[in-house]
This record gives structure tokens, C-alpha cells and sequence, in this order.
């Protein structure tokens, strides 16, 4: 029986494609194993291959047009195919579609197989660049399962391995949603990882300035409070009102619960040189690039702060 486990193993002088597959999936290796079926079950993978598919590559176009025709569940044969031929795009694909229940039951189990197999074959030495923000999502996805572990499953929960992957995609993919979880991280103390909140603004301050709304949230909200360091309260409010702003989406609420919160504790001097960060930042800077799709799923969301008790907050 495979075990899907972010176990622990020494990998020191490993190549990097090697250490960071056995960092987070333990004994398992996908390309040894047996294919993992759409039904729970196991199967050599040629059972699992329509035999309508010659080309991998072809049969990722066919998925993603089912995708984009609002077929789902008729992209899947060809996604498998080509998933499970080695296409990046399509590994994210599925992983993506077993995570939101998209036209799939949910399972994140699949999705952890998915995205894992993006995880293992990456190499550094000759990255994939035309697929590197899929891959780097796919390690913030695998780095949350890690953090979290699943219910009911094999994949249990190893914090230091989730702290790897996030910090290995903040650092190398420069990913927003892995600075976030990383600030996350060492804000809370969360995993066992030792509290640093000086680590903590240093890593929402790079996403911030990418224009990623959770940690221009956050962000503000420890200038305005002084956590960590000395207290900034007008230039809390402007980063406040930026991811106020940007975060329309109702599952983003607490970002404006945030920004109403600590806008009502300011001054009136606080908020007039609020206006002023805001307006001069906004004439003075080009506009950020979106971040990356949010996987909204396994995306953390800070701990401890006002107006969220009652909120279901990430495992620990």
C-alpha cells in the first residue's frame, strides 16, 4: 500500500529534484507505484489510458477545450492522459478540479497527487520555465497539505516539511501566496515553526509590494498595531485601504472587517497621512502584476486577529 505522508528523511546531498519529492511524500514515489484510479483505486497506468490518445500533448488541448466548453467531466480521460504522460499543465489541471470539486467529486487526496507529482519532477537544473507559476502553485498547494495534513487519509501533517516548500517558493518562484503562508508561518508560530515577527513583516512586505491583498492586509495591520516593530499607523491604514480595495470577493471579507476595524481605532491625523501614502503611492508607482491564482482552498488565513473569532482558522 502507497503512504502519502510528508514524512521526515535525510536528504542533505540529494539533487533537488530527489530531496524535495522525499521531503514531502515520504516512502512514496509516484513514478514507482501504481497509478492511482478515479475510483480510489489502483491500476497499471496503460488500463487507466484511453486508447483514443497518441500524444500527450494533444490530448492536454482537447482537455483544456472541454474545460473552456464548460465540460469538466469530459476533459478528465484526456487530462489523465495526459497528466500521467508527464504534462505539467494537466497534472495542475486535475489537481485543481479534485480540489474544488470541479465537475470531480471533491478529493484532496487526488489533488495532493497531482500537484505532489509537479513537486517531484521539478528540477533546478533544467526548470520548465514556460509552466514555472502551475509549478510554483503546485508547491504552495502541496506545502499547505503538508501544514495540515488530510483527514482520514495517509497524508499526515509535517510542518517543517510545508515550511521548506513554502520558503523554496518564495524564495526561488518569488510566489506571493508562498510569502504569505511563510509570514503566516513564522507570525503565529504556527507548526512548530519559533515566532518571528520581524521574519513575518520582511515576507509580507515582498508580497505587499506585488500587489497581493492578504498580505497588504496583514501587513498593515501589524504597522498599525506596532507587532513587531514600532507602531506606523498611517502607513498601516494606506496598506489596509490598498488590500481593501482589492478585495471584493466575499470570501476575502476579513480584509475589509480588518481595514474597518483598525480605521475606526485611528485618528483623524492617522487617516488624512493615510490618504496622502495612499495617493502618493498611487501616482507614483506602476500597478502591481496580479498574483497568481489563489488556491483559495488550501490558502492560510492569519490567526488572532479582530473580528474573526468564530472563523474556521487553518490547522496548526
Amino acid at each position: 500500500m502507497s503512504v502519502f505522508a510528508c514524512a521526515e528523511l535525510g536528504f542533505d546531498k540529494a539533487p533537488l529534484r530527489r530531496r524535495l519529492a522525499f521531503a514531502v511524500i515520504g516512502t512514496l514515489t509516484f513514478g514507482l507505484a501504481p497509478a492511482f484510479g478515479f475510483d480510489g483505486t489502483t491500476s497499471n497506468a496503460p488500463e487507466k489510458i484511453p486508447g483514443n490518445f497518441t500524444d500527450p500533448q494533444q490530448a492536454l488541448r482537447v482537455g483544456v477545450d472541454d474545460l473552456k466548453a464548460g465540460d469538466a467531466a469530459g476533459s478528465l480521460p484526456a487530462l489523465t492522459y495526459a497528466a500521467e504522460s508527464g504534462q505539467a499543465i494537466a497534472r495542475w489541471k486535475l489537481g485543481e478540479m479534485y480540489a474544488d470539486g470541479d465537475g470531480v467529486p471533491r478529493d484532496d487526496v487526488k489533488a495532493y497527487h497531482y500537484f505532489n507529482q509537479m513537486v517531484e519532477d521539478y528540477d533546478e537544473d533544467e526548470p520548465d520555465r514556460r509552466n514555472l507559476s502551475a509549478i510554483s502553485n503546485a508547491f504552495v498547494a502541496v506545502g499547505v497539505y503538508c501544514l495540515n495534513g488530510i483527514p482520514d487519509s495517509d497524508v499526515r501533517a509535517d510542518s517543517r516539511r510545508a515550511h521548506e516548500l513554502f520558503q523554496y517558493a518564495a524564495t526561488i518562484f518569488g510566489d506571493p501566496n508562498a510569502q504569505y503562508n511563510l509570514a503566516h508561518m513564522y507570525r503565529v508560530g504556527a507548526g512548530g515553526v519559533a515566532k518571528d515577527s520581524v521574519a513575518a513583516i520582511h515576507w509580507l512586505a515582498v508580497a505587499a509590494e506585488k500587489g497581493h491583498p492578504p498580505s497588504e492586509a496583514l501587513l498593515g495591520h501589524m504597522l498599525f498595531t506596532g507587532e513587531g516593530v514600532q507602531h506606523q499607523r498611517a502607513r498601516g491604514l494606506m496598506w489596509l485601504e490598498f488590500a481593501k480595495d482589492a478585495a471584493p470577493d466575499p470570501k476575502e471579507a476579513w480584509i475589509r472587517d480588518l481595514y474597518q476595524h483598525d480605521y475606526e481605532l485611528a485618528s483623524e491625523d492617522d487617516r488624512q497621512a493615510a490618504v496622502a501614502m495612499h495617493d502618493t503611492r498611487v501616482k507614483g508607482t506602476p500597478p502591481p502584476s496580479p498574483p497568481g491564482r489563489n488556491f483559495i482552498k488550501t490558502f492560510l488565513r492569519p490567526l488572532g486577529l479582530p473580528l474573526l473569532i468564530g472563523s474556521a482558522p487553518p490547522a496548526q
